[in-house]
């Protein structure tokens, strides 16, 4: 059983733009409300161990929101041949429920999320046990995460795309950048570029931070000056198709970088080519991030940001590097931007990963992360973001330009 996301209110009679649940969209394509999946692989009629079920539409419906699938367009996008409408669901529900011992229910799993707001899964799920109180429950999360990790050729396409049209927005930002623009102006620049290439817009949240602000992991404010000698933060990323980009750079506000940001800079370059030379197969997150923190641990002495004697000293539980790198280097990349995956899972071909370090110093107001997207292959990586300009002359001679 799997049910679309809610239309979630804003205020009065507002709603926020619809955005469906992600394990359905997987599974069928269907990016529409009030949307229910059945699979039942071993059900008796064949015709019935795959049922997509929608809302009926209506020509009030259809003056006052638009156009809704019909049954024929649902069955040619997701491949389901058995679509039926809601108004059916609880009796078809309870013939397959007749037949069934295990149920499985989806729930959200991720291991950052935190789920305050109750679900339309959820909600099912209550109703469920409560009136099918002796079938056996089970979780489809893992199922889920273990095949959506896995990335097809067509979801990577998608992705591409996503990566693309993120590079086309950062190329417009080189050019316009300069001493006086504020960080929402430059956000403005970002999703004008996006809409104008068929994104629906950001994948996430854009943190344009400058100074002090890119040393806010999380700064989404947007709404400071940008002033010369400043570096500028910026991770952003572009949706195609449900699927994300997850991109960071930093400029220099006057098209020059100081010694010192530049020093800070291609530190954390090194530091994110030696991550990317341990993301192949065989390797586990928990592992990986342990290494590329003795990569930082080497770069920070080389920058006198900490010395032999504050590792000498560390807390193994809390590393001195924490101090200047204070979260992971990689996640999983899909249809979330954190996508599901478990992180004790050995890294295969198919799987896609950010690669983010980044360096803070506050008492300087520098902050530096650098971040693309790799596809992990047998014989090696593809950098979905190789064209994204990325060392410090290529970005200096395209904003002087």
């Amino acid at each position: 059983m799997f049910n679309s996301n809610d239309q979630m209110p804003t205020n009065a009679d507002g709603l926020m733009p619809f955005r469906q649940n992600n394990d359905v969209f997987y599974l069928t394509g269907i990016d529409q409300e009030e949307t229910i999946l059945l699979l039942f692989p071993d059900f008796y009629h064949s015709h019935q161990r795959e049922i997509l079920i929608l809302k009926e539409t209506s020509e009030l419906i259809a003056i006052w929101e638009g156009h809704k699938f019909t049954k024929e367009e649902a069955r040619e996008i997701s491949g389901i041949e058995t679509v039926m409408w809601l108004s059916e669901f609880r009796q078809i529900f309870h013939t397959l429920m007749a037949e069934a011992t295990h149920v499985y229910l989806n729930t959200n799993e991720h291991i950052r999320a935190v789920v305050e707001v109750e679900t339309r899964d959820a909600r099912f799920g209550q109703w469920c046990r409560k009136k099918y109180p002796d079938h056996h429950y089970e979780r489809s999360a893992p199922i889920m995460h273990r095949l959506r990790a896995i990335k097809s050729e067509e979801e990577i396409d998608m992705m591409q795309q996503a990566c693309n049209i993120t590079e086309a927005g950062f190329r417009r930002v080189l050019g316009f950048m300069k001493s006086g623009v504020t960080e929402y102006e430059i956000e403005a620049e970002f999703i004008h570029e996006f809409l104008r290439r068929r994104s629906r817009g950001f994948a996430y949240e854009p943190i344009i931070a400058s100074g002090l602000n890119a040393c806010v992991l999380h700064y989404l404010s947007n709404t400071e000056t940008c002033h010369d000698g400043d570096l500028v933060l910026m991770d952003i990323g572009a949706e195609y198709g449900n699927y994300n980009a997850d991109m960071t750079r930093c400029v220099p506000v006057n098209g020059k970088f100081s010694k010192r940001q530049k020093d800070v800079y291609n530190a954390v370059l090194r530091v994110k080519r030696a991550a990317e030379e341990m993301l192949k197969p065989g390797n586990v997150i928990p592992e990986y991030h342990e290494e590329v923190g003795k990569f930082m641990e080497s770069e920070l002495l080389g920058l006198n940001l900490i010395d032999k004697t504050d590792i000498k000293n560390q807390d193994p539980k809390s590393p001195a590097y924490k101090k200047y790198f204070m979260h992971g280097t990689s996640h999983h990349l899909g249809l979330d931007v954190h996508d599901v995956g478990n992180i004790y899972r050995e890294m295969e071909p198919g799987m896609v990963f950010t690669v983010e370090p980044g360096i803070y110093i506050r008492e300087e107001k520098l902050g530096v992360r650098i971040e693309d997207n790799l596809l992990i292959k047998e014989d090696g990586l593809i950098n979905l973001m190789e064209n994204i300009p990325i060392e410090v002359e290529e970005i200096e001679e395209l904003m002087n330009a």
